[in-house]
C-alpha cells in the first residue's frame, strides 16, 4: 500500500530557517491539498441545507439543525474506526475509504429527494459525514507530518487554507442552485393550499438540492480512483513500513496537551458551525434582507476566514501558532458578544468578521494537539477529529435557546462560550505541552511503552 520512503524530522524547534513542504515530493502534496478544497464544499453547503430543509419539510428551528447533527454524527462514529484501519494499512487506504463514503452519501441524495422525506436525507447526510471523518482523520495528521515536525503547524495551516474557497465556492453554488429566489407569502402559501399546489411546489423546492450533489458526488469518486494511483511514502515518526510499535488508546492518556486539544476543538468545531448554521436565520430575524443576500453573508464569513489563513500563516514564523490562537480566540469573544447584544445588521457583520480569526483555529488546534506522539498519532488524530462531533450539539443548544426565548440572538451565547474555550487553550498550550514530556516525535516511543501497561 506505501512505498518505503519515509518522511518527519526528530529535530525540535521554532520553526525559522526549515522548510514548510516536503521535498520531491510535490504531486502528492498538491493532491492531498484538494482534499481539504473537496470536504470544505461539503462542509459548508450543509449551512444552505438548513434554511432549504427548513422552509420544504416545514421545520422548526431546532429540527432543521438535524442538518448539522447528521453530519457531524458521521464525524463522531468513524473516527476511530479510520485510525484503526490506516494504523494497518496506511494513510493511502485511509483517504480512500473515505472518499468512498463521502460520494457514496452525495449520490444518496437522489434517492432521498424522490421519497419526499426528511429522514433519507439526514441517512445521506451521516454518510457523508462518515466520509469526512475519515478524510480529515487521515489527511491532518498525514500533513502535519508530512514534512520537518519544527513547521506543522504553518503546513497544516497552508493545506487547510485551501478548505475556504471550497467553502465559498459550496456557498455559491448552494445559493445558486439550491435557492430558488421564490419566498412566498403567507397570503400565497393560503392560496397554494387551497388549490392544492403547495405540497408539489414543495417537493420541486426539495428535488433542487439534487443536481449539486450528484455532480459533486461523481467528481469525488473520481478523485478516489486518481489518488488510488499514487505512491504515498511512509512515516518514519510513526514506523509506517516497519513492524514496530503502532500506538495505542492507553498510551493517549499521558499527553494532556492532546486531551485539552481534544476539548478545544469540541468547542472550536461547535461554536464554528452554530456560527455559520444560523446566519442566515438570524438575518431573516433581524433584517429585511432576502434568502439569496444573506447567503451573500455567509460567503462573505468565508472570505474572512480564507484571508485568515493566507495572511496568518506567514505569521506563525515569528509569532507563536500558541499566541495567535489565544488571540484569535478572544477576538471571536468580543465579535459574537456583539452579535448578543447589537442584533441586526452590526451583529451580522460582527458575525461575518469572526471568521477572518476563525481561521487558524481548526489546523492550529489539531498540529498543536499532534506534538510529540510519535506512533500515537493516528489514534490521536481520531479523537480529535471525533471532537468534531460538537459541529452536531452547539447548534441544537442554539436552537433549543433560541425556541425557547424567541431570540435567535440570545442562542449565539453557545458559540461564545465555544470561542472563550479556544482562546484559554491558546494561552495554555506553552504551559502544558511540556507536561506531556519531550516534544520531540520520538518522545512518542517512551509514552507508548507506558500506554501497553494500562
Amino acid at each position: 500500500m506505501q512505498a518505503s520512503t519515509s518522511t518527519g524530522s526528530s529535530t525540535a524547534g521554532n520553526g525559522k530557517g526549515v522548510a514548510v513542504f516536503p521535498v520531491g515530493q510535490t504531486a502528492l502534496f498538491v493532491l492531498v491539498t484538494v482534499l481539504f478544497f473537496l470536504w470544505g464544499m461539503s462542509n459548508n453547503l450543509t449551512d444552505i441545507l438548513v434554511r432549504q430543509f427548513q422552509k420544504s419539510f416545514q421545520l422548526s428551528q431546532f429540527s432543521a439543525q438535524l442538518v448539522q447533527t447528521a453530519n457531524f454524527l458521521g464525524y463522531f462514529c468513524m473516527a476511530i474506526p479510520a485510525a484503526l484501519v490506516m494504523r494497518k494499512w496506511g494513510y493511502k487506504a485511509g483517504m480512500i475509504m473515505g472518499l468512498g463514503f463521502f460520494g457514496m452519501g452525495m449520490v444518496l441524495f437522489w434517492p432521498a429527494a424522490a421519497s419526499g422525506l426528511y429522514v433519507p436525507f439526514l441517512i445521506a447526510l451521516f454518510t457523508v459525514g462518515c466520509g469526512a471523518s475519515v478524510l480529515e482523520t487521515a489527511a491532518n495528521p498525514f500533513m502535519a507530518q508530512f514534512g520537518p515536525v519544527e513547521t506543522s503547524e504553518r503546513r497544516l495551516n497552508f493545506a487547510q487554507s485551501f478548505n475556504p474557497p471550497g467553502t465559498i465556492i459550496g456557498v455559491v453554488v448552494g445559493a445558486r442552485f439550491i435557492f430558488s429566489g421564490i419566498e412566498k407569502k403567507p397570503a400565497e402559501v393560503a392560496a397554494m393550499q387551497a388549490a392544492g399546489k403547495y405540497a408539489p411546489y414543495l417537493h420541486t423546492e426539495i428535488m433542487r438540492v439534487v443536481p449539486t450533489y450528484l455532480a459533486l458526488g461523481s467528481v469525488v469518486l473520481l478523485f478516489a480512483f486518481a489518488l488510488s494511483r499514487m505512491t504515498f511514502p511512509a512515516m518514519r515518526s510513526e514506523h509506517e513500513g516497519d513492524a514496530g510499535d503502532h500506538g495505542s488508546f492507553g498510551a493517549l492518556l499521558h499527553y494532556p496537551h492532546l486531551l485539552f486539544a481534544v476539548v478545544a476543538n469540541f468547542c472550536n468545531v461547535g461554536a464554528q458551525i452554530s456560527t455559520w448554521s444560523s446566519l442566515i436565520l438570524y438575518m431573516k430575524q433581524y433584517t429585511s434582507v432576502s434568502e439569496r443576500t444573506a447567503a451573500g453573508y455567509l460567503t462573505g464569513t468565508l472570505v474572512a476566514l480564507a484571508a485568515g489563513r493566507f495572511a496568518t500563516t506567514p505569521l506563525m514564523k515569528y509569532v507563536s501558532p500558541s499566541k495567535l490562537l489565544a488571540i484569535y480566540g478572544a477576538a471571536n469573544v468580543l465579535l459574537i458578544s456583539l452579535a448578543i447584544v447589537r442584533p441586526g445588521m452590526l451583529g451580522a457583520y460582527a458575525i461575518v468578521a469572526s471568521g477572518f480569526f476563525l481561521s487558524i483555529m481548526f489546523p492550529t488546534i489539531f498540529a498543536l494537539g499532534l506534538k510529540g506522539l510519535g506512533p500515537n498519532t493516528k489514534l490521536a488524530g481520531s479523537l480529535l477529529v471525533m471532537a468534531i462531533v460538537g459541529g452536531a450539539l452547539f447548534p441544537l443548544v442554539l436552537g433549543y435557546i433560541a425556541k425557547a426565548t424567541g431570540s435567535l440572538a440570545l442562542g449565539y451565547v453557545v458559540p461564545l462560550a465555544g470561542f472563550t474555550v479556544v482562546s484559554l487553550y491558546g494561552f495554555a498550550a506553552p504551559w502544558i505541552l511540556p507536561l506531556s514530556g519531550n516534544t520531540d516525535p520520538e518522545a512518542g516511543e517512551m509514552v507508548a511503552e507506558r500506554g501497553r501497561l494500562i
